[in-house]
């Protein structure tokens, strides 16, 4: 066991004036004398909040922390950061999550905490507290909240997001009446916590359960299972146990897990904002973890998780089969990942998975039975995207994986709003569909639209998917043949910004080549006579278009890649 000197020691011991402030402005809330006795510190960052309804049990599951902590003999203390809504927040969760890690990071590295619990749930919670914390470098812990129960709308299993994606297309073909889609509302999210689909917030979770991060089974309980409450009851004893270890975040997140995670990404189906997110985690570790690595590392892999909307079934029927422990035993056995890589509970991935059970090969499919042979993400590139392109190949149609078409150009999300219901649009679904100037910079914040709806007229004829090419995101719960994070992007001179309606694109999937059929000459004097369009910004947003760096990096702000560690603040007098 270490005998490193815990960090909080430099605020609360001893019987000099700061330390009778510290532990005085302390004790009018209730603590007693000899919590301040060398115990560990555990701060507990909540993301909390009424403005996010995914998360709106964690207050209550902070209580259980706390529990555990105390057990352990630590003292917890709690703090909150700016909430992140996927839902509500305009123009996007994605322009605040640099500045929540920024959060994070200057509470822990400013406070008297010798480890920090994590809760997550809502999408970018998840990686804007690994990031704030990866920049710390202290001993921590993730405790996700879970998703939601399954939705319910006439006797149907309804999936969030997904489910919204689809009933609205229903809609615009004329499927489904308005009356009926309206009637969806309530059945499809039935409690709190986060998307009961492989969106973002379950792809974070598990993948954070896959690299070593959280305890076993983090990724899959639902939000209001009491199995939910008991995990972080557990994770506050160990949180206090890592530190007496001495072991920070970086024992867990390093190079090997987020190889793992890639691979895991494949298995599950996962989101493809997982390649932006884990890119600015490894940057702020400071090793270098590049966009290829996603085509190379998870090349092979196959999606064996049934679960929307790749496949048919919701995370909680994901969790009854056994959830990540049960596909880490198959992926470990057949040496699809390092299974000897730690975790945070002292054993490896390996020994953490040995006795777990697929009680459902139906949602959890086994290697000679996948849901798709390869769900790799890909990466292509080309003259439209010389910084890349990433398409999540498992929601895509294969007819669709090698096409040539007509470009029909999108200048903005406002554009596309206003054309794409004209039944005088000339588009059929040959065509491919390019959205631009929704990028990091150019909304700004990179918002999830790059999954267009189709063209009403296009939709009642049965048609269902066509190609779209964006620099925007897309929304883990979404699907289709769609190539995102199109980089660089057109607010940042991006060839993507010179597309003109007419051009043909070819798409080669197989050979990872994403291509805009007109001449090096003529797109030099597009350049000529093309200016970049930049939104009009307040004061936040001037700051992260001036310094968040593309999607092929991470998106985050330059000035916080590397790697730092919390120290010990100056005195303040």
């Amino acid at each position: 066991m270490s005998k490193k000197r815990l960090r909080s020691r430099e605020w609360y011991e001893g019987a000099n004036a700061d330390a009778f402030m510290h532990r005085s402005w302390m004790r009018n809330l209730g603590f007693p004398a000899d919590m301040f006795d060398g115990r560990p510190v555990i701060g507990i960052c909540n993301t909390w909040s009424e403005l996010v309804s995914c998360n709106g049990h964690l207050d209550r599951l902070a209580e259980f922390v706390k529990r555990g902590v105390y057990e352990a003999g630590g003292l917890p203390i709690e703090f909150h950061v700016t909430p992140l809504p996927e839902a509500n927040l305009r123009p996007s969760a994605m322009l605040l999550r640099n500045l929540v890690s920024m959060d994070v990071e200057e509470t822990i590295r400013g406070n008297p905490f010798d480890g920090v619990v994590l809760l997550a749930g809502c999408d970018k919670t998840t990686p804007a507290l690994l990031m704030g914390a990866a920049s710390c470098d202290l001993p921590t812990i993730l405790v996700s909240g879970g998703p939601m129960l399954s939705g319910n709308v006439r006797g149907q299993t309804v999936g969030s997001g997904t489910s919204v994606w689809r009933l609205s297309e229903s809609v615009k073909g004329g499927q489904i009446t308005l009356d009926e889609f309206m009637d969806a509302e309530a059945g499809l999210t039935r409690s709190v916590g986060s998307c009961n689909t492989m969106g973002t917030a379950s792809t974070m979770a598990l993948l954070s359960e896959a690299m070593g991060i959280a305890l076993p089974e983090n990724g899959a309980i639902p939000a209001v299972d009491g199995r939910r409450f008991a995990l972080g009851q557990l994770s506050g004893r160990r949180i206090v146990e890592l530190v007496r270890e001495d072991l920070p975040l970086s024992t867990f997140l390093n190079r090997r897990s987020f190889e793992n995670a890639v691979r895991v990404n494949a298995a599950i189906g996962g989101s493809t904002n997982a390649v932006i997110h884990l890119q600015a985690i490894a940057g702020r570790l400071g090793f270098d973890f590049a966009l290829d690595d996603w085509d190379c590392l998870g090349s092979g892999v196959p999606t064996l998780v049934d679960v929307m909307p790749t496949g048919r079934f919701l995370m909680e029927e994901f969790f009854n089969a056994g959830g990540l422990p049960a596909l880490l035993r198959t992926l470990c056995e057949n040496g699809v990942i390092d299974g000897d890589a730690p975790t945070c509970n002292g054993r490896t991935i390996r020994e953490n998975c040995l006795s777990a059970q697929n009680f459902n090969e139906d949602v959890i499919r086994p290697l000679d039975n996948p849901v798709v042979n390869d769900g790799s993400i890909v990466v292509l590139r080309g003259n439209l995207v010389p910084g890349g392109a990433v398409l999540k190949r498992c929601a895509a149609s294969p007819a669709l994986m090698q096409h040539r078409g007509r470009v029909v150009v999108f200048d903005s999300l406002e554009d596309y709003e206003r054309r794409i219901l004209d039944p005088e649009l000339e588009i059929d679904e040959t065509c491919i569909m390019v959205l631009r100037n929704c990028g990091p910079k150019g909304y700004p914040g990179m918002p999830e639209v790059g999954n267009m709806g189709l063209p009403p007229k296009i939709l009642a004829r049965g048609i269902t998917d066509m190609i779209r090419i964006s620099d925007a995101r897309m929304s883990g719960t979404a699907y289709g043949t769609i190539l995102l994070h199109a980089a660089p992007e057109a607010a940042a001179g991006g060839p993507i910004g010179l597309v003109q309606t007419g051009d043909f694109i070819e798409v080669d999937v197989q050979n990872r080549r994403l291509s805009l059929d007109v001449s090096e000459d003529e797109l030099e004097r597009r350049r000529r006579v093309t200016t970049p369009k930049l939104p009009e910004v307040n004061a936040f947003q001037r700051v992260h278009v001036d310094h968040v760096l593309q999607a092929d990096r991470g998106c985050d702000f330059e000035f916080l890649v590397g790697h730092r560690t919390a120290g010990i603040p100056a005195k303040s007098h």
